[in-house]
Protein backbone atom coordinates (compact mmCIF):
# COMPACT_ATOMS: atom_id res chain seq x y z
CA UNK A 1 0.00 0.00 0.00
CA UNK A 2 1.54 3.40 -1.27
CA UNK A 3 0.77 6.37 0.73
CA UNK A 4 -1.62 7.87 -1.80
CA UNK A 5 -3.74 5.08 -0.85
CA UNK A 6 -2.89 5.33 2.61
CA UNK A 7 -3.88 8.99 2.78
CA UNK A 8 -7.57 8.08 1.31
CA UNK A 9 -8.13 5.79 4.31
CA UNK A 10 -6.72 8.41 6.30
CA UNK A 11 -9.62 11.51 4.71
CA UNK A 12 -11.79 8.43 4.61
CA UNK A 13 -12.05 8.51 8.33
CA UNK A 14 -12.38 12.24 8.94
CA UNK A 15 -16.34 12.23 7.89
CA UNK A 16 -16.71 8.62 10.03
CA UNK A 17 -15.78 10.67 13.13
CA UNK A 18 -18.89 12.54 12.81
CA UNK A 19 -20.52 9.31 15.18
CA UNK A 20 -17.41 9.91 17.30
CA UNK A 21 -17.27 10.49 21.21
CA UNK A 22 -15.22 13.20 19.96
CA UNK A 23 -12.80 14.02 17.56
CA UNK A 24 -10.67 17.10 16.51
CA UNK A 25 -9.28 17.74 13.10
CA UNK A 26 -6.31 20.42 12.54
CA UNK A 27 -4.59 22.07 9.49
CA UNK A 28 -0.73 22.94 10.60
CA UNK A 29 1.71 24.95 8.89
CA UNK A 30 5.22 25.07 9.86
CA UNK A 31 8.23 26.94 8.54
CA UNK A 32 12.05 26.70 9.56
CA UNK A 33 15.40 25.89 8.53
CA UNK A 34 15.68 22.00 8.93
CA UNK A 35 18.80 19.75 8.55
CA UNK A 36 19.56 16.85 6.05
CA UNK A 37 21.42 13.22 6.84
CA UNK A 38 24.27 12.87 4.67
CA UNK A 39 22.73 10.84 2.05
CA UNK A 40 20.55 13.74 1.14
CA UNK A 41 23.79 15.95 0.76
CA UNK A 42 23.92 17.31 4.54
CA UNK A 43 22.91 20.68 4.22
CA UNK A 44 20.34 22.96 5.53
CA UNK A 45 17.26 24.32 3.87
CA UNK A 46 14.06 26.35 5.22
CA UNK A 47 11.25 23.99 4.92
CA UNK A 48 7.57 24.55 5.01
CA UNK A 49 5.29 21.32 6.45
CA UNK A 50 1.85 21.41 5.74
CA UNK A 51 0.03 18.63 8.06
CA UNK A 52 -3.69 17.45 8.12
CA UNK A 53 -3.96 16.06 11.98
CA UNK A 54 -7.00 14.41 13.41
CA UNK A 55 -7.31 12.76 16.36
CA UNK A 56 -11.06 11.11 17.55
CA UNK A 57 -12.58 8.89 20.54
CA UNK A 58 -14.83 6.19 20.13
CA UNK A 59 -16.35 2.93 21.99
CA UNK A 60 -13.87 0.95 21.68
CA UNK A 61 -10.98 3.51 22.08
CA UNK A 62 -8.93 6.22 20.38
CA UNK A 63 -7.54 6.97 16.47
CA UNK A 64 -5.10 9.45 15.47
CA UNK A 65 -3.27 10.43 12.06
CA UNK A 66 -1.25 12.80 10.71
CA UNK A 67 -0.23 13.33 7.03
CA UNK A 68 2.98 15.48 6.43
CA UNK A 69 3.21 17.57 2.48
CA UNK A 70 6.78 18.76 2.70
CA UNK A 71 8.80 21.38 0.45
CA UNK A 72 12.44 23.02 1.27
CA UNK A 73 14.01 25.00 -0.79
CA UNK A 74 16.49 23.02 -1.79
CA UNK A 75 16.74 20.59 -5.45
CA UNK A 76 18.91 17.63 -4.05
CA UNK A 77 17.91 15.40 -6.34
CA UNK A 78 17.38 12.90 -4.19
CA UNK A 79 13.38 14.00 -3.54
CA UNK A 80 14.04 14.64 -0.59
CA UNK A 81 11.41 16.70 0.98
CA UNK A 82 10.81 17.84 -2.77
CA UNK A 83 6.95 17.71 -2.43
CA UNK A 84 7.10 14.79 -0.08
CA UNK A 85 4.52 13.33 1.84
CA UNK A 86 4.70 11.26 5.03
CA UNK A 87 1.75 9.71 7.39
CA UNK A 88 1.25 7.94 10.43
CA UNK A 89 -1.65 6.08 12.13
CA UNK A 90 -2.57 4.94 15.60
CA UNK A 91 -5.76 2.81 16.15
CA UNK A 92 -5.89 2.43 20.01
CA UNK A 93 -8.01 -0.20 21.84
CA UNK A 94 -8.92 0.56 25.02
CA UNK A 95 -8.84 -2.35 27.63
CA UNK A 96 -11.00 0.01 29.90
CA UNK A 97 -13.57 0.90 26.92
CA UNK A 98 -14.11 -2.76 25.87
CA UNK A 99 -14.30 -4.52 29.45
CA UNK A 100 -16.17 -1.32 30.86
CA UNK A 101 -14.23 -2.16 33.85
CA UNK A 102 -11.02 0.06 35.14
CA UNK A 103 -8.00 -1.60 33.81
CA UNK A 104 -4.87 0.00 35.26
CA UNK A 105 -4.38 0.88 38.78
CA UNK A 106 -2.29 3.68 40.83
CA UNK A 107 -1.75 6.72 38.34
CA UNK A 108 -2.02 4.16 35.36
CA UNK A 109 -5.68 5.18 34.19
CA UNK A 110 -5.85 2.85 30.93
CA UNK A 111 -4.40 0.48 29.15
CA UNK A 112 -4.76 -0.45 25.17
CA UNK A 113 -3.96 -2.36 22.18
CA UNK A 114 -1.81 -0.04 19.63
CA UNK A 115 -1.67 -0.70 16.24
CA UNK A 116 0.23 1.83 13.82
CA UNK A 117 1.45 2.08 10.32
CA UNK A 118 4.17 4.72 9.18
CA UNK A 119 4.77 5.30 5.72
CA UNK A 120 5.99 7.74 3.25
CA UNK A 121 5.76 8.31 -0.18
CA UNK A 122 8.97 9.40 -2.25
CA UNK A 123 11.25 6.92 0.13
CA UNK A 124 8.69 3.97 -0.37
CA UNK A 125 8.82 3.06 3.76
CA UNK A 126 6.51 1.24 5.43
CA UNK A 127 6.31 0.38 9.16
CA UNK A 128 4.06 -1.71 11.33
CA UNK A 129 3.62 -0.99 15.00
CA UNK A 130 2.02 -3.18 16.96
CA UNK A 131 1.82 -2.72 20.95
CA UNK A 132 0.55 -1.57 24.16
CA UNK A 133 -0.15 2.11 25.20
CA UNK A 134 0.02 2.78 28.82
CA UNK A 135 -2.61 6.41 29.18
CA UNK A 136 -1.70 7.96 32.97
CA UNK A 137 -4.31 9.93 35.07
CA UNK A 138 -1.75 13.17 36.24
CA UNK A 139 -3.37 16.61 36.79
CA UNK A 140 -3.72 19.03 34.77
CA UNK A 141 -2.44 17.02 31.70
CA UNK A 142 -5.64 16.88 28.66
CA UNK A 143 -3.76 13.43 28.33
CA UNK A 144 -0.43 11.83 28.77
CA UNK A 145 0.07 8.20 26.86
CA UNK A 146 3.49 5.40 26.57
CA UNK A 147 3.46 3.71 23.98
CA UNK A 148 5.61 0.97 23.72
CA UNK A 149 5.71 -1.13 20.19
CA UNK A 150 7.36 -2.88 17.67
CA UNK A 151 8.69 -1.14 14.63
CA UNK A 152 8.42 -3.58 11.87
CA UNK A 153 9.59 -2.96 8.64
CA UNK A 154 7.57 -3.45 5.39
CA UNK A 155 9.45 -1.34 2.80
CA UNK A 156 9.96 -1.45 -1.08
CA UNK A 157 13.81 -1.46 -0.75
CA UNK A 158 16.94 0.00 -2.88
CA UNK A 159 15.43 -2.11 -5.59
CA UNK A 160 12.12 -0.94 -5.87
CA UNK A 161 13.89 3.27 -6.34
CA UNK A 162 12.85 3.35 -2.54
CA UNK A 163 15.24 3.73 0.77
CA UNK A 164 16.87 0.47 1.85
CA UNK A 165 14.79 -1.53 3.69
CA UNK A 166 15.65 -2.25 7.13
CA UNK A 167 15.58 -4.92 9.92
CA UNK A 168 12.78 -4.94 12.70
CA UNK A 169 13.35 -2.74 15.94
CA UNK A 170 11.44 -1.17 18.35
CA UNK A 171 9.60 2.28 19.69
CA UNK A 172 9.13 4.02 22.79
CA UNK A 173 7.30 7.18 22.61
CA UNK A 174 5.98 9.77 25.20
CA UNK A 175 2.79 11.84 23.84
CA UNK A 176 1.25 14.71 25.70
CA UNK A 177 -1.06 17.73 25.67
CA UNK A 178 -0.82 20.39 28.95
CA UNK A 179 -3.15 23.37 28.26
CA UNK A 180 -3.07 26.34 30.75
CA UNK A 181 -3.50 29.92 31.48
CA UNK A 182 -2.09 33.08 32.33
CA UNK A 183 -4.52 35.50 33.03
CA UNK A 184 -7.09 35.68 30.21
CA UNK A 185 -4.83 34.25 27.85
CA UNK A 186 -5.16 30.38 26.98
CA UNK A 187 -1.80 28.52 26.10
CA UNK A 188 -0.93 24.55 25.65
CA UNK A 189 2.26 22.31 25.71
CA UNK A 190 1.77 19.18 23.13
CA UNK A 191 3.57 16.57 21.27
CA UNK A 192 5.77 13.69 22.02
CA UNK A 193 8.85 12.41 22.16
CA UNK A 194 9.91 9.06 20.91
CA UNK A 195 13.19 6.51 20.93
CA UNK A 196 13.43 4.31 17.75
CA UNK A 197 16.18 1.59 18.40
CA UNK A 198 19.05 0.04 16.55
CA UNK A 199 19.09 -1.41 13.27
CA UNK A 200 20.33 -2.74 9.92
CA UNK A 201 19.49 -1.96 6.18
CA UNK A 202 19.58 -4.52 3.47
CA UNK A 203 23.18 -3.57 2.64
CA UNK A 204 24.31 -4.22 6.07
CA UNK A 205 25.09 -0.61 7.27
CA UNK A 206 23.89 0.05 10.71
CA UNK A 207 21.05 2.28 10.95
CA UNK A 208 21.76 4.85 14.52
CA UNK A 209 18.89 4.65 16.94
CA UNK A 210 16.95 8.22 17.28
CA UNK A 211 15.76 10.47 19.58
CA UNK A 212 13.10 12.39 18.26
CA UNK A 213 11.62 15.32 20.35
CA UNK A 214 8.73 17.77 18.55
CA UNK A 215 7.00 19.67 21.19
CA UNK A 216 4.86 22.76 20.57
CA UNK A 217 3.72 26.11 22.34
CA UNK A 218 0.68 26.88 21.00
CA UNK A 219 -1.04 30.35 22.34
CA UNK A 220 -5.19 30.72 21.60
CA UNK A 221 -4.92 33.50 19.48
CA UNK A 222 -8.28 33.02 18.24
CA UNK A 223 -10.06 33.79 21.52
CA UNK A 224 -7.52 36.67 22.62
CA UNK A 225 -8.46 38.27 18.46
CA UNK A 226 -12.14 37.95 18.09
CA UNK A 227 -13.14 35.69 21.03
CA UNK A 228 -13.35 31.78 19.84
CA UNK A 229 -11.39 29.54 21.72
CA UNK A 230 -9.84 25.98 20.60
CA UNK A 231 -9.90 27.27 16.78
CA UNK A 232 -6.59 29.45 15.60
CA UNK A 233 -3.65 28.47 17.50
CA UNK A 234 0.01 30.46 16.74
CA UNK A 235 3.41 29.00 17.92
CA UNK A 236 6.15 27.26 18.18
CA UNK A 237 7.59 23.47 17.42
CA UNK A 238 11.32 23.20 18.44
CA UNK A 239 12.55 19.88 16.77
CA UNK A 240 15.31 17.84 18.36
CA UNK A 241 16.55 14.97 16.68
CA UNK A 242 19.39 12.67 17.53
CA UNK A 243 20.97 10.77 14.33
CA UNK A 244 18.42 12.29 11.98
CA UNK A 245 17.20 9.26 10.35
CA UNK A 246 19.09 6.85 11.61
CA UNK A 247 22.56 9.10 10.17
CA UNK A 248 24.60 9.35 13.32
CA UNK A 249 26.38 12.14 11.70
CA UNK A 250 23.47 14.28 11.62
CA UNK A 251 21.70 16.08 14.92
CA UNK A 252 19.41 19.23 14.91
CA UNK A 253 17.84 21.55 17.03
CA UNK A 254 15.49 23.86 15.21
CA UNK A 255 12.88 25.88 16.09
CA UNK A 256 9.80 26.11 13.36
CA UNK A 257 7.27 28.90 13.79
CA UNK A 258 3.40 26.94 14.07
CA UNK A 259 -0.04 27.93 12.80
CA UNK A 260 -3.12 26.06 13.46
CA UNK A 261 -6.36 25.89 12.32
CA UNK A 262 -8.78 23.31 14.48
CA UNK A 263 -11.83 22.82 12.47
Amino acid sequence: MRLDRLSLVFLLAIPAAHGADWSATEFQYQHGVLASPAFAGKTDAATNIYTLQHASGWGFGDVFFFIDNLHDSRQDGANFNDNDYYGELYVNFSLGKLSGKKVGAGPIRDVGLLLGVNAGRDAKVRKYLPGIRLSWDIPGFAFLNTDFTAYLDDSAGAAQGGAPAESDSHMVDVNWAYPFSLGRQSFSIEGHVEYIGRRSNEFGAEVSPWILAQPQFRWDAGKAFYGRPNQLFLGIEYQYWRNKLGDKSTSESRPQALLVWRF
